[in-house]
């Protein structure tokens, strides 16, 4: 019987969708909840800056760990560790009433975190080699999905339920991720008798590998290229002349658009992947997305600006997609779980710098300025990109990560 590689798919997009919708439930009401219900009136900006920030630190250390874990133990196991811990904690959050008390718990959500970065690499170890960019590019959609509704139900939660009342909700929701990956998600083959390595080993073991730091480094760079733009969006709308009561709502959309295209386009770039190759879809997505970010500094209308907001999500749908992909053909299996946790802490670094330096830079720059230098760092990985050759045969992943090697064309 050929294993059921589509039913985990579908699955594990189910399950990444439910925890990524419960973790962007509170991004509308975080600093409100602080403010109202656990006393926070002095300097609220730094107190909810650092509630967001230090969920993403902590699961930026604690990754390589997980990882290394996951490939000793599986990674279901991680999906079950992960969302049964996640569920535990929003539902602490319903019964916090001290600001301290919350941060730690917000900590340790970074800590436990894991579930996605353990359901790609389900899915890049247990999907055949020539279905791997499909699915992955399937999977980018359900973070994306979750992300566009998660902020949306948690403004409608709060506004009716009340604002701890939507942490609830963030625990049944990843509660229903959790039983779904136990019940229904399978490994195939895994072996359990490899020796756990330890993190600085597969850190160094990593370093050897020089595309697969390349990849942690355009990792980086595009979640950072996402985020950089998370605090000016709505400052940028608002210049555009939308009152101050549409502004958020005007917003909202535009983030959407991008959400949006991603949906539409990342399956099918995963498809396109798989025929001429992930490498080349890398290259069109960051000159897409380059291009798309420096446009947006000559549009000063709303329905224009997210019009090209959306053009630009075409485009950098194909860009995450395409590293995970390229990942799993650079790696052998038995270090993929360590890969993508190494890859999480990258993107977690990036996501956690980002909204900081946009801030500084919109502090002190014309916000249209930050989308050239958003463009210009984009377009400088796609020539970095095209400095290597990214088409790596299946058989040099299956040596060990040291020995495999990528030179310049």
């Amino acid at each position: 019987m050929e294993f059921p590689w589509k039913r985990n798919l579908i699955v594990l997009w189910l399950g990444v969708f439910f925890c990524s919708t419960a973790y962007s439930i509170s991004i509308p009401f975080l600093p409100i909840f602080l403010e109202t219900e656990l006393g926070v009136t002095d300097h609220l900006e730094i107190w909810a800056g650092i509630a967001f920030g230090i969920t993403f630190l902590a699961s930026a250390l604690i990754s390589p760990f997980w990882g290394s874990l996951s490939d000793k133990y599986g990674r279901k196991p991680m999906l079950i560790r992960s969302g049964f811990s996640l569920a535990v904690l929003y539902l602490v959050s319903y019964f916090v009433t001290d600001p301290y008390v919350f941060l730690v718990v917000r900590l340790c959500q970074g800590l436990l975190a894991g579930f996605v970065p353990a359901s790609i690499a389900l899915v890049g170890t247990n999907t055949p080699e020539h279905k791997t960019g499909y699915a992955l590019g399937v999977m980018a959609t359900s973070g994306a999905t979750g992300t566009i509704i998660g902020p949306l139900i948690g403004g409608v939660v709060s506004y009716y339920f009340g604002n701890r009342n939507a942490f609830l909700f963030s625990a049944l929701i990843v509660l229903i991720a959790a039983l779904i990956a136990t019940i229904w998600a399978k490994e195939h083959n895994f072996n359990r008798s490899a020796k756990r390595s330890h993190v600085l080993d597969d850190i160094r073991q990593a370093a050897s590998n020089r595309l697969f730091m390349s990849l942690l480094l355009l990792t980086g760079v595009a979640n950072f290229s996402v985020m950089i733009l998370e605090p000016l969006i709505t400052i940028y709308v608002k210049s555009m002349g939308v009152s101050t009561s549409n502004a958020s709502l005007s917003a909202g959309i535009v983030f959407s658009a991008v959400g949006i295209a991603t949906l539409i386009m990342a399956p099918r770039w995963g498809k396109i992947g798989s025929r001429i190759g992930f490498g080349k879809v890398l290259l069109i997505g960051l000159l897409g997305s380059g291009v798309g970010n420096m446009l947006q500094f000559f549009f000063t209308d709303i329905w224009g600006f997210g019009a090209l907001r959306f053009g630009y999500g075409l485009f950098f749908a194909a860009v995450l997609p395409s590293i995970n992909a390229i990942i799993v053909r650079v790696t052998p299996a038995d270090f993929r779980g360590r890969a993508f946790g190494l890859n999480q802490s990258a993107s977690q670094i990036a996501t956690m710098a980002g909204p900081v330096i946009g801030g500084l830079l919109g502090a002190w720059l014309d916000i249209r300025f930050v989308f050239i230098i958003n463009g210009l760092l984009l377009l400088v990985c796609a020539f970095m990109v095209t400095r290597r050759s990214w088409e790596i045969p299946a058989a040099a992943a299956a040596e060990p990560v040291a020995k495999v090697r990528t030179e310049q064309p």
